[in-house]
């Protein structure tokens, strides 16, 4: 860097005093428009952005230093400015260093002037917190194309920025950050672009209201609580809104979110009661900040303008609450000296009257975050124990959070020891009202002290329950006739939340939502969502709420003695039938009545249509994709109808085949009908592709639907509106068969037919009862006849099909032999390594199984074997896995990208189950499989650790995710593929 003749060699500083209004060196400019020279020439100041200087303090002047990464060149000085000299328009970065005579003097301090210099002040800074100016700055900033834009740059940044305090008075931007800059020059703050997210924002409420600095870019702090909340008017007394106790004697209280001063009341009302120890629990999961109001903190949170009354939720994952109110906490201090020392607040989102509110911040000390408010009384009494606990709003806790809760727990022996002299801490819970979340963990609590006591609490003859017995939904019936003492669990769960019920009661609230679900008549839409799907979800989330308390309680049940030796997370995995039932909550389907079609709520479509003949054996057999396993009594094919199964049965059984016995086997989940000789489903008129689901826990259930909606529809004989293959039509019913009737009808001329009904759902695994109900059927068949055929058949011959025809020929080789498996062929084919099936998680199945890999090369045969015969549909159950992940990422929106994610999900799941009965059907096999392949995951696999491996499906060697998606656990992707998210057509039971 070139230096002032005579100045570095006297050893001068190239820059003069502070004081001075003299600044020397050189004059580098970036291409701005023309400005005239203090002499007159014309001249244009400004610096490219990765020079910097600095004025010095006292004597000599300071390194320039490393901004943004740039690298800037040192001379042990001060940096220097610099001058283009234009005498014509020229391209931009063509600089003519020209030195200027000392001193230069500049005009009067002019924030005009200074912002298009594009003076950098580097240093020691006036504020080094890490913000942002409003996007839209940015994009001005980086879009820098000609002389003009960047001639406006700087006064378009002041004027976004609203900087109105009386110090900042020149903002200067570029591409690397803007620089604020005081008139005098002695202080400087530079504001960088790496958290876009900590926006330097203004916004309003209304016209009428005055605007300010939003946090986070676009939220307002609002008073978290206020009196019409603090129903039973505990304010006053006990320091905190709702403050209450449970009964039955169980030291477990709740109240709504208290100010500091409150809280400090709550601790002493607790000290004063006996309660020598405390556990309190923060259940909030929305960031809430404590500001200075007098001599007191009092509790805001930031929300958002289009719902003031609504709290942040549903945080992204691996983003702490605590984190976040800290940055909260940094912008409100930084956007209080930018407005002379105050910040805006609103204390009444009713009326607006006097909104916003200002208050003074001095320092970061005017504001706390919870975590100060909540941990810090540990220093004044050391038996006081603080725990974060967020907890959601609607629906039940993920397993994780029932791990930290019982993790905190562990930390306090009086909990763990049935001492009675080392009696259990007091529980203290918290969210904003002290209502929903505060229940929640109350309850928790109280189940937890239920098990240390040894004794159900007692019903309390003063407040004799306020509604009487209801019928129990069908999933909790189901929990009790599954589970060994699941009466007894669900009644204590019961009693435990009756007496956590002083503000809300959790299970009659289930009841309340389904009442409103029930009364309404017509579906109408509301800001273009369904009246009658938002109350199902609310109905189905209070659901899930009270299913996961029994859960828990099943979990304390078995785990409590054992010190909870098993985490809640880790024991739900040894529990997989849990899964089961919760994804089964909405049996909604299993009321479902013929008016739905008579009234074109729900349509007919024939088969014909979403399901091709790709083999093209309709001609010859009267039925799509009839085919045959090579060299084995096993077939596969789509939905016949009465007509086209007789034409099956034939070709069965004549001289060639000579099969006297025959086991068919339907897979099909859904309703099927069979109206004037064709076979017919219900579908959505919106949705006429998308098969909609039955769950059944039997398959007589789906038969009696299926008689259920003939009846209706032979009793309406009205003309109804049908798809065909490639037209609508109306049509009469003159005819109605179900599944059960077509087969009965043939049992007459086919007196060996057998037929089953075994609902498999599409494209997953089947379950662990339906393994148990094809090899029991087949094990049956085969017993009277080993030369039995069998026949599967789904809609269109092609995944439930396969799936039980891989499942059939395994069974068959276990009773037959397993042939020699050939030699591995080499695969020169992209993604060689995924198409053969050898995904991480599966080979960590494989790792596990006893002779893992042979099981899977026996299950890979077994799909070779069938594939050949259906060549033309390209479809091969282990193949067809990185096909649709590879379809997923490049999907055209992000609903078929979810949909084609749970799809390959789902196949993966699927081939690791194969295996897994692959390796069962080896290990019992000397017990001749007495006991069930559902048992057998239970008792074996699960402890194994199989399920935690499901738990965590996906595919880590093909992709990094910072989060994992709900898809990935058995929970949400159970529950996704139950038909979740199908409009509500019956009742809930």
């Amino acid at each position: 860097m070139a230096v002032l003749p005579g100045r570095e060699a006297a050893g001068h500083s190239a820059v003069p005093s502070a004081d001075s209004s003299h600044f020397g060196g050189w004059l580098q400019g970036s291409s701005f428009s023309p400005l005239p020279s203090p002499d007159g020439r014309e001249a244009v100041l400004g610096i490219q952005p990765w020079w910097g200087w600095t004025l010095p303090r006292g004597q000599g002047g300071r390194k320039p230093v490393r901004r943004a990464g740039r690298k800037l060149e040192s001379t042990g000085r001060a940096g220097f400015v610099f001058l283009r000299k234009w005498a014509s328009p020229c391209r931009a970065g063509a600089a003519e260093k020209i030195p200027l005579p000392l001193p230069f003097s500049l005009p009067p301090p002019n924030p005009v002037f200074l912002s298009l210099c594009s003076l950098w002040m580097m240093g020691t800074t006036a504020s080094t917190a890490q913000q942002t100016v409003s996007a839209s700055a940015f994009e001005s900033v980086h879009g820098i194309g000609t002389m003009e834009d960047q001639r406006s740059l700087s006064i378009h940044s002041f004027q976004t920025l609203g900087l109105h305090n009386s110090k900042a008075k020149s903002i200067i931007t570029n591409k690397v950050a803007p620089v604020v800059i005081t008139y005098n020059c002695r202080e400087e703050f530079q504001i960088h672009d790496d958290l876009l997210k900590a926006n330097y924002t203004v916004g309003r409420i209304s016209e009428a209201t005055l605007e300010h600095y939003l946090v986070q870019g676009k939220y307002f702090m609002v008073r978290d609580v206020y009196s019409k909340l603090d129903v039973l008017n505990t304010t006053g007394s006990c320091g905190a809104p709702n403050f209450r106790q449970a009964k039955g004697g169980y030291a477990v209280f709740g109240m709504g979110q208290p100010s500091l001063n409150g809280f400090k009341l709550v601790l002493q009302k607790l000290q004063r009661e006996g309660h020598k120890e405390c556990v309190f629990f923060c259940v909030r999961e929305e960031p809430v900040l404590f500001l200075r109001v007098e001599s007191d903190f009092v509790p805001y949170t930031p929300r958002g303008k289009e719902n003031l009354h609504e709290n942040l939720h549903s945080l992204r994952k691996g983003l702490r609450v605590e984190d976040l109110e800290l940055t909260i906490r940094k912008e409100i201090h930084d956007f209080a000296q930018l407005s002379e020392g105050v910040y805006y607040v609103y204390n009444d989102i009713e009326r607006f009257r006097d909104e916003p509110h200002t208050v003074r911040v001095q320092g970061e000390e005017d504001i706390h975050v919870t975590e100060e408010v909540y941990r810090r009384p540990i220093f004044l009494l050391p038996t006081y124990r603080y725990h974060r606990l967020p907890l959601p709003v609607d629906g039940a806790p993920l397993e994780e959070q029932f791990d930290a809760f019982i993790c905190f727990l562990r930390e306090s022996p009086g909990l763990l020891l049935r001492d009675p002299s080392c009696p259990p801490p007091a529980l203290l819970f918290s969210c904003q009202t002290g209502v929903g979340r505060t229940n929640l963990g109350m309850a928790l609590g109280t189940l937890i002290l239920y098990h240390h006591r040894g004794a159900a609490p007692k019903p309390d003859p003063l407040h004799p329950p306020k509604t009487p017995p209801r019928a129990r939904f069908r999933v909790i019936q189901s929990f009790i006739e599954m589970v060994p003492k699941g009466q007894q669990m669900v009644e204590e769960v019961d009693s435990v939340i009756a007496s956590c019920s002083e503000m809300h009661d959790m299970k009659e609230a289930v009841y309340e939502s389904k009442k409103k679900l029930e009364g309404i008549g017509e579906d109408y839409q509301i800001q273009g969502n369904s009246t009658k799907d938002y109350f199902l979800q609310r109905t189905l989330q209070s659901l899930e709420r009270y299913f996961y308390l029994i859960a828990f309680n099943y979990y304390l049940h078995e785990q409590y003695p054992l010190g909870f030796a098993l985490s809640f997370s880790r024991w739900m995995c040894r529990h997989p039938e849990l899964y089961r039932l919760q994804a089964s909550m909405n049996s909604s389907e299993l009321t479902i009545t013929g008016d739905l079609i008579t009234k074109g709520t729900r349509v007919l479509v024939v088969d014909e249509r979403f399901c091709p003949d790709v083999l093209s054996t309709v001609k010859e057999m009267s039925v799509a994709n009839f085919r045959r396993v090579p060299k084995m009594p096993i077939y596969g094919t789509a939905q016949p109808s009465s007509k086209a199964l007789g034409s099956v049965l034939r070709y069965l059984t004549d001289a060639k085949r000579k099969h006297s016995h025959i086991l068919w086997v339907s897979l099909r989940e859904e309703v099927v009908l069979e109206g004037n000789e064709q076979i017919y489903t219900l579908r959505e008129p919106g949705s006429l592709d998308q098969l909609i689901p039955v769950p059944v826990s039997t398959p007589e259930q789906l038969e009696k639907l299926e008689s259920t909606l003939k009846g209706d529809l032979l009793k309406s004989q009205k003309w109804l509106e049908v798809y065909l293959e490639a037209e609508k039509q109306m049509k009469m019913f003159k005819s109605c068969l179900t599944t059960q009737e077509i087969f009965n009808q043939h049992k007459s001329t086919c007196q060996g037919l057998t037929y089953r009904r075994i609902p498999i759902p599409d494209f997953c695994a089947p379950k662990e009862q339906d393994f148990d109900r094809l090899l029991e059927a087949m094990k049956t068949a085969l017993a009277e006849d080993s030369r039995t055929a069998f026949v599967f058949n789904c809609a269109s011959g092609r995944g439930r099909t396969t799936t039980a025809m891989v499942i059939a020929v395994l069974t068959l080789w276990h009773f037959n032999g397993i042939p020699e498996m050939s030699e591995e062929e080499i695969v020169s084919v992209p993604d060689a390594k995924y198409t053969k099936g050898e995904f991480e998680v599966v080979m960590k199945v494989v790792q596990l199984l006893p002779d893992g890999h042979r099981m899977k090369k026996e299950v890979d045969m077994a799909l070779d074997t069938v594939s050949e015969t259906m060549t033309p549909m390209h479809y091969h159950l282990r193949e067809i896995i990185i096909c649709t992940y590879r379809q997923g990422r490049s999907g055209k929106d992000e609903q078929e990208r979810r949909l084609l994610r749970l799809r390959s999900l789902q196949y993966l799941e699927r081939y690791i189950y194969l295996i897994l009965f692959n390796a069962y059907l080896h290990l019992e096999k000397k017990d001749s499989w007495q006991r069930p392949f559902s048992l057998w995951m239970c008792e074996v696999a699960a402890v194994a650790g199989v399920y935690e491996l499901l738990d965590g499906l996906g595919f880590p060697e093909l992709e990094q995710l910072e989060d994992e998606e709900p898809l990935q656990r058995l929970r949400g992707r159970w529950r996704a593929q139950s038909g979740a998210g199908w409009p509500s057509r019956g009742n809930l039971v």
